[in-house]
C-alpha cells in the first residue's frame, strides 16, 4: 500500500470512529495536488461502504481566510450521503472529534456544469438555493493542522443541513442572514461574503472538481462556503440559520458525550 494510501486509510477511520489522529503534514511540507490524492482516496473507501456521491464543498471563500492561509484559491472537498442530516433531525455528537459549524448558501444542480463554465452559465444549471449550515471537524490531535492536513481530511467537512429550496431566478447575491445557538444569534453576515457572490464559488467549484475529473452532475449539492466564523458545537444545543428571503434551517445535537477513552 502506498503512503497517501495509509494516510488515507488512518483519516477515513479518524472521521468513522470520531478519533483524533496526529497530523500528516504539520509543516505544511506536501503538495496540494498529493493533498488531494489523500483525500479522493479516503473518500472512495466511504463509497466502497455504499455511500454515494452527492456533491461538493467550497471552503476558504473569503478574502481575509485566503490571506491567513497564503492561498490565492479557494479550497474544495467532496460531499457523500451519509454526510447528510435531515434538516430538524438530531447530530450525532459523538460522530465528531472538534466539531464546528457555518451558515452558507447551498445549490442544487438540475443540469452538469463544466470546469469552464461562465457566470451566467452556472446560473442557468442551478435547480434551487437554499439556506444551509455545514458541520465542519477537524480530525488532528489538539486541533492543529497545516493547509495540506486540511485539504487531505476532506476540506474539513464533515455533515450538512440544508432547509426549503427556493427559485433561484431571485438575487440572492447579498442576503442578509444570521446564525443562532439556542434562539441566541452569534453571527451575523450576508451571502456577499462568500465571494462577493456565491455564484461565483459554484464557478469555482465547477472549474477544480472537472480539473479532478469529476465534473459537477445533475442533482448535485453545491455548498458555497461559511459566509461569517464558525462556531463551537456543544451538546444539547439547538443551530439554526435564518436568511434573508430564503427561509430557515436547524438541527438539534444530541445530548450524548463521547464516551472516555
Amino acid at each position: 500500500m502506498s503512503h497517501a494510501l495509509e494516510i488515507a486509510h488512518l483519516l477515513d477511520d479518524a472521521a468513522r470512529h470520531a478519533k483524533a489522529v496526529p497530523q500528516i503534514d504539520p509543516h505544511g511540507e506536501r503538495s496540494l495536488d498529493d493533498a488531494y490524492a489523500i483525500q479522493s482516496a479516503s473518500i472512495q473507501r466511504r463509497l466502497a461502504r455504499g455511500e454515494r456521491r452527492v456533491g461538493v464543498k467550497m471552503g476558504f471563500t473569503s478574502r481575509a481566510k485566503m490571506v491567513q492561509m497564503g492561498i490565492d484559491d479557494v479550497i474544495w472537498g467532496r460531499l457523500s450521503s451519509g454526510m447528510q442530516v435531515e434538516e430538524g433531525a438530531p447530530l450525532k455528537f459523538a460522530r465528531f472529534v472538534h466539531p464546528r459549524v457555518e451558515p452558507e448558501l447551498a445549490f442544487v444542480l438540475k443540469k452538469p456544469l463544466a470546469g469552464d463554465a461562465t457566470l451566467v452559465e452556472a446560473l442557468a444549471a442551478v435547480e434551487a438555493v437554499a439556506p444551509a449550515l455545514e458541520i465542519i471537524d477537524s480530525r488532528y490531535q489538539d486541533f492543529k493542522f497545516s493547509l495540506p492536513d486540511v485539504i487531505a481530511d476532506n476540506a474539513s467537512s464533515s455533515g450538512f443541513v440544508i432547509g426549503a429550496w427556493s427559485d433561484p431566478q431571485q438575487d440572492f447575491g447579498n442576503l442578509g442572514l444570521t446564525m443562532s445557538i439556542d434562539g441566541r444569534v452569534v453571527q451575523v453576515g450576508s451571502t456577499a461574503a462568500i465571494l462577493g457572490h456565491p455564484l461565483r464559488s459554484l464557478v469555482a467549484a465547477a472549474r477544480l472538481s472537472a480539473a479532478a475529473g469529476e465534473p459537477l452532475q445533475a442533482g448535485w449539492v453545491v455548498m458555497a462556503g461559511g459566509a461569517t466564523p464558525a462556531e463551537w458545537i456543544k451538546p444539547g444545543q439547538y443551530i439554526s440559520i435564518e436568511m434573508e428571503r430564503l427561509g430557515t434551517a436547524g438541527f438539534h445535537v444530541d445530548t450524548r458525550e463521547k464516551e472516555a477513552k
